[in-house]
Order: structure tokens, then C-alpha cells, then sequence
């Protein structure tokens, strides 16, 4: 069998995803390869498939229990033979397991690191042919990155023993240098590389200042009635607190962290991923076995220690491509939290910790985009200026301060400190601070001092992350001392000016309403009390028999022959043979009942992994039709219903997509003269027409924002 026929009959999935054909071929073709790919981008069936078409063993080192077990259940349904060994097995299903291995009887099998070195485990897998060792959550293999396993060392020597094999490694968290690690330890040096990139289009990220964190999580929990979701905090104090108070709400929740026996962890998580509660709320101990696709939220009711973690975490809702929230409280206590446990530590494991908090700060202070940051820090450039999926991106362009005074203070105070000192040292000095620090460094005698008594501590610590962001100022991560750029030279002799905020925006508080495609809920319920039934019959969770997107298409167009089934995302030939009667008997009942035909042709269904949103596309297609009807750029606006950057977003999505239109009554709606205009086409060919801020700054501000997204509208329309 080829892999697109297996992807199909076996999976059910109609296309491959980015990169995962050509990663499979890698492997058949015995490449070494270090694939990162996003949470929920199909990593898995790089390797499966494989193992499918290999004459020997697939090994899939996975660093948790739950993680093994998930997996096995799902490759069972449909009708792969796959095993693991653990000790969660008893001496009897690892003797099975053992013998089934012998006799060539399996085409995966799942262990942890230290099984494998196991003298018993080398011995048996010596007698059988491995075609591929794969090693799972790579990142864990690297004191870089935020989940360093030492035993994930150990996997490059065990892999010598068998010389035949092909080496793959995956992760979805790795910078450029936790990549560099991982190819280093594997001894990968002639590997394949395989990005997938880190951007997962169906999270909505939002971060909202923390004010009253336990009525800002019920409010947004009452928005998410009946929706799975995980909530991490902080501490085992703050689980066991914030569970009681949710429990009184009404909500249906349990609580996981390291403080509970095994027996009651254990019994916690399975009642969540089998759908038996709908919230968790947990350390960052749960999480990381968990493939519940049906996540739709994650909340962060506390700072996370690093972007990885965080990355990681809200990686855990949306794994079924749908749509899910991330919502984060930033609350300037919890960095001071965070701070004491870094300051515990080694000098080394230190600044790499503090480093990993900076950036995590950084990013939820940004106001730009969510993911330009996000992404970033991963090695990665977004190349657009609006996901149109983050709290950033559905505010009108920011009104930024002139903070150039405020700026000029603080390099001021950075220059006659000898550029020796840190951020808190710096702001002390601003704010007149009499520490003994400061007395016996005699910098209560500088000009600088006390000059910074109209801002709090915190606003200033707030700025200083500014003044990083743009540029005006580097920070010496071995020491934490200050130096001021070239750049920050230009705005001390006033050459520069600097926008920013003196605070961070105070947040209406509010919930995105879901995106799910429209589907029969009546029916979508009958479907998932049935999947529940066969659920908890066969031991196994309800995502197992379907995932909701297979039931929400099922709800959608109605399929009422087995061949329309095969239509259906998810359903391959097993699970069509398993689970297809039972199914078509309820849509088939409630169809007679409320006189439904099947809804459209569905092998007429095309359905692609583009990296655009279908619903971003069609939108813009809707926007564009109403525009060419139009009598003006007023009924134009008024007509979509939307604001007006909005929709001049929509159309540049449209131009982006190589389509022209006649901007006749965008023209007439601009309020800047020829002269003006000019000078804005002028530096679109100098800046680029990603981001319209450079723009705007290098204008001084003279072309409004909706002047600047009409006139890069004529300006691809020209190209």
C-alpha cells in the first residue's frame, strides 16, 4: 500500500497536511530527520504510516505513560496492531506484549527511555528487525529547552544497535538552539530538517490584565457551558483553591497537580479526556500526555515560567482544528513569584531562566500582533500584520503616547550609571529610592535621581520592556545590566522620537463567540451520547470511537449511506466497519423524523489544509461582492456591517490572493492629498506593505490608519 491510500482507508482523512508527505517520505526512505511541527499538525502520521509500510518494528520513544496508552488505544480502533511496555502493564500484558514483539505480530511499539535501556528490553529487540526508532517530544533531550529528561540522553547510544534503522526526531517546542541540541545528542548531523511552522491558526489568543481572576474565569466559563477545558495555575494551593470556588459555581470540574495520591490523579485525568467532567484545573503536571482534541479552552490563571511552556500548554486545546480560546491573566505579582524560584537556582540554570521570563513578558505586553512575537521567538517571521485570531488584532491600531521623556530619563540614568546596571537598579535610581545600595553607590548625588517620581515602579518596569522591544536598549544576559543602542542614542540627542504606553490597556473583558462551521445540534447531541455509550462500553475515550469533527460533519450534511460515510472526516475503512451501522441508524432516524436529506453531494467535498482559513477566504470573497455593488465608501461600510479597517483588511486578503478591483470609491473616500499619497507609495517600495506601523511613525502620524489601508489596497493593485 502507498501512503495516500493508507492515509484514507486506514485514517480516513481525505489529504495530507503540510509537510507530512514529504516527511513520510523521508523516512520510507531511511533519512534521518528532525521534524517540528505545531500541536495538532499531524506529527504522528509521519511516523505511522511508516511503520505501516515497513516489513520491521516501529519504535516510538514517548516520555509518559498516558502518551503511550492514548496512542495504542487510537491505532487499535482503526485496526493497527500496535503495543507498549510499561509499568502500568501487569507481568501478564507485558509477557503478551513481549511475545506479540517476538513474533513479529506488531508494527509499533511505544516505550520511554528508560525501558529501552533496559538489558531485557535490548535483548528482545535484538532478535527482531527495527526499520525505525522514533523519538517523540525531542525537545526533552535538551537542558535548552523548558522539559530537559536526563534519560532522553541515553536514546543516542541505544540507537547504535541498530545501524539499519532510520532515526526520526519531533517536537513542537524548539528554538533554533533547542533544535541545534537535539540534532547534536541524536547525533543527527546529516539529518533532514522538516519545519512545519509553530503557528496554530485556530488558537485565539487573548491576555487580559489580572484584576479579579476568580469572577474574570467564571465569567468566561459561563460563555464555555458544557466545553472541555483546562485551567493551570501556579501552585497546588492555587488548584485546590480555585477548584472549590468553581465546584460552588456549578461547574463540573476536578483538580490535578503533583499533591494528590497516583490513584486520584490518575482517576481525575481519565474522567476528563473520557468526557465524565468538563474542566481541570492543574499545575503543570497534567497536560502533557493528554490528545484530547476536543480542548476548547485554556486558561492561564496564573503567569506560566517561559514560552515554551506556555506555547505548549495552549497547544493542548483545538487539537481537532476547530476553533479554541487561550486566555491568559497577566498579573504583575505572579512575575515576582516566578522570580524568587529563579533566584534559587544555579548561576547558569539562572540567566536562562531569566531569560526565558523576559521573553514570556515581552510577548504579553506587546501590542502588536500576538503572534509576531510568539512565532519569533521560535525562529520564526510572521509574514502578516493581522491574524484576525488574537485580542491585538480585533482592536482598531493603537494610539500610542509620545513617551520620548520618559525614554530620554531612562537612558539618561543608564549612561551616567557606567551602562553597569540592571533594570530594578535603574528604576530605584528614577524614583529616588533610598536603598543602601543606592546610598553607598553615592547615585543618589546623580542628575538622574528622583527625576522619575511621577511613574509607579511598575509603569516603569513596564516601559523599560518597551524600550527593549524597540530597540533603544540591550540587555546583557550573563550580568542583567542595561546598554544603550545606537538607536537609543538617536533618541537621547532628540533625533528620535518614541511611542509606547504608560500602562498597560485596561481590557474589556469578553469572549469570542465560537466559529464552528453550522451543524444540527440536536442531532450533534444524539451522536455524542451514542459515542459516549460505545465509549465507556469498550473502556476507551469518546474522541477514540470519533472526534466532534467527525460528528459535527455527520450533523452537517446528514450522511445516510455507508458510502457517504466514507465521505466523512475520520472515518476509515475499520471505523466504518465497527461503528458506521450503529451511526447511520441514528442520522437516519432523526433525519425520517424531522424529513432531512443527505445535504449536498459530499464526495463533491474537497477538503484542504490550506494555510489560509476556507472561512477567511470566502469572508473576503462576500466583502469584495458588496463592495463592487456599491454607490460609496460609506454605504460600502455600512453595508458589511464591520468597521472600516475590517473591511479593508478583507480586501487586501483578496489583492494578496493575485485578484484586482477597481478602487475608483476607495479613492474618493481618501482625506491625505496627491502629494501625500506619493510619499506613502514611496515607502511601501522602501518598507514592504506588511506592516502599515513604520509607515504610520515615518509620517508622523500625518496619514491616518484607513488612509494607509486604502492606499496599500492601490498599491497591490498597481503591482
Amino acid at each position: 500500500m502507498n501512503p495516500k491510500s493508507i492515509l484514507k482507508e486506514t485514517f480516513g482523512f481525505d489529504e495530507f497536511r503540510p509537510l507530512q508527505e514529504e516527511i513520510i517520505d523521508a523516512i520510507l526512505n531511511k533519512n534521518d530527520s528532525l521534524v517540528i511541527m505545531p500541536t495538532g499538525g499531524g506529527k504522528s502520521l509521519c511516523f505511522q504510516i511508516p511503520a505501516l509500510i515497513f516489513k520491521g518494528l516501529t519504535i516510538v520513544i514517548s516520555p509518559l505513560i498516558s502518551l503511550m496508552k492514548d496512542q495504542v488505544q487510537q491505532l487499535t480502533q482503526v485496526g493497527v496492531k500496535a503495543v507498549f511496555l510499561n509499568s502500568s502493564l501487569s507481568a501478564e500484558e507485558y509477557a503478551d506484549n513481549v511475545e506479540l514483539i517476538r513474533n513479529n505480530e506488531v508494527k509499533l511499539l511505544y516505550v520511554a527511555p528508560e525501558t529501552l535501556t533496559m538489558p531485557k528490553t535490548l535483548s528482545l529487540l535484538s532478535s527482531v528487525n527495527v526499520d525505525c526508532i522514533t523519538v517523540d517530544e525531542a525537545h526533552c533531550i535538551s537542558e535548552w529547552g523548558h522539559d530537559f529528561r536526563p534519560e532522553y540522553r541515553t536514546i543516542a547510544e541505544v540507537k547504535q544497535n541498530f545501524s539499519g534503522s532510520v532515526t526520526v526526531a519531533f517536537t513542537a517546542t524548539a528554538t533554533p538552539r533547542v533544535q541545534e541540541d537535539i540534532i547534536k545528542s541524536l547525533r543527527l548531523e546529516k539529518a533532514k530538517k522538516f519545519v512545519a511552522g509553530f503557528d496554530r491558526k485556530n488558537l485565539f489568543l487573548q491576555i487580559v490584565p489580572k484584576t479579579d481572576p476568580l469572577q474574570q474565569t467564571v465569567d468566561f466559563l459561563k460563555q464555555y457551558r458544557n466545553q472541555s477545558g483546562i485551567i493551570y495555575c501556579f501552585s497546588r494551593k492555587q488548584v485546590d483553591e480555585l477548584y472549590v470556588e468553581l465546584k460552588y459555581y456549578g461547574f463540573s470540574v476536578l483538580p490535578y497537580h503533583a499533591g494528590l495520591s497516583d490513584a486520584d490523579r490518575k482517576l481525575n485525568q481519565e474522567k476528563f479526556i473520557n468526557d465524565d467532567i468538563q474542566i481541570i484545573v492543574a499545575t503543570i503536571a497534567f497536560g502533557m500526555g493528554i490528545n484530547k482534541p476536543n480542548v476548547r479552552f485554556v486558561i492561564h490563571f496564573d503567569l506560566p515560567k517561559n514560552i515554551e511552556s506556555y506555547y505548549q500548554e495552549i497547544g493542548r486545546a483545538g487539537r481537532d482544528g476547530l476553533r479554541a480560546h487561550c486566555l491568559l491573566l497577566l498579573g504583575y505579582g505572579d512575575i515576582s513569584k516566578i522570580n524568587y524560584f529563579i533566584n534559587r537556582k544555579e548561576e547558569k540554570e539562572k540567566r536562562i531562566a531569566q531569560m526565558h521570563l523576559d521573553a514570556l513578558i515581552a510577548y504579553a505586553e506587546s501590542y502588536t500582533c500576538r503572534r509576531i512575537p510568539l512565532l519569533n521567538y521560535f525562529g520564526e517571521k510572521y509574514e502578516h500584520e493581522n491574524c484576525g485570531m488574537c485580542d491585538n488584532c480585533e482592536k482598531e491600531e493603537a494610539n500610542l503616547q509620545d513617551i520620548t521623556i520618559h525614554a530620554q530619563k531612562f537612558l539618561s540614568c543608564i549612561i551616567r550609571t557606567g551602562q553597569f546596571y540592571g533594570t530594578l537598579h535603574i528604576v530605584e535610581i528614577l524614583r529616588g529610592s533610598k536603598s543602601k545600595k543606592i546610598i553607598e553607590k553615592r547615585h543618589n548625588e546623580l542628575s538622574t535621581y528622583g527625576i522619575g517620581k511621577d511613574l509607579t515602579k511598575e509603569q516603569w518596569l513596564n516601559l523599560s520592556r518597551q524600550f527593549l522591544q524597540i530597540g533603544i536598549i540591550n540587555k546583557d544576559y550573563n550580568y542583567g545590566s542595561l546598554k544603550v543602542t545606537e538607536k537609543g542614542n538617536s533618541v537621547l540627542t532628540g533625533d528620535l522620537k518614541v511611542k509606547g504606553r504608560l500602562k498597560p490597556d485596561e481590557i474589556s473583558y469578553k469572549v469570542k463567540k465560537d466559529s464552528i462551521p453550522e451543524y444540527d445540534n440536536e442531532l450533534f447531541s444524539l451522536l455524542k451520547n451514542k459515542r459516549k455509550t460505545i465509549a465507556d462500553n469498550i473502556g476507551v475515550p469518546p474522541y477514540v470511537i470519533f472526534p466532534d469533527r467527525t460528528l459535527i460533519e455527520m450533523a452537517s450534511y446528514f450522511p445516510q449511506k455507508a458510502n457517504s460515510l466514507t465521505t466523512i472526516h475520520g472515518i476509515g475503512r475499520m471505523k466504518l466497519k465497527r461503528y458506521g451501522k450503529i451511526f447511520l441508524e441514528v442520522i437516519k432516524d432523526y433525519c425520517e423524523s424531522k424529513q432531512i436529506k443527505e445535504n449536498l453531494p459530499l464526495n463533491n467535498i474537497k477538503r484542504k489544509t490550506k494555510s489560509a482559513p476556507r472561512e477567511k477566504i470566502s469572508r473576503a470573497n462576500e466583502i469584495v461582492g458588496i463592495y463592487q455593488s456599491s454607490k460609496n465608501f460609506d454605504d460600502f461600510v455600512n453595508r458589511t456591517g464591520v468597521k472600516p479597517s475590517t473591511v479593508l483588511r478583507h480586501l487586501t486578503t483578496y489583492l494578496l490572493k493575485g485578484n484586482k478591483i477597481d478602487t475608483e470609491i476607495l479613492c474618493k473616500a481618501l482625506s491625505v492629498d496627491n502629494e501625500m499619497q506619493r510619499s506613502v507609495f514611496a515607502l511601501f517600495k522602501k518598507l514592504g506593505v506588511d506592516f502599515l506601523s513604520p509607515i504610520y511613525n515615518e509620517l508622523d502620524e500625518k496619514v491616518p490608519y484607513d488612509d494607509l489601508h486604502i492606499l496599500r489596497i492601490c498599491f497591490l493593485n498597481n503591482k
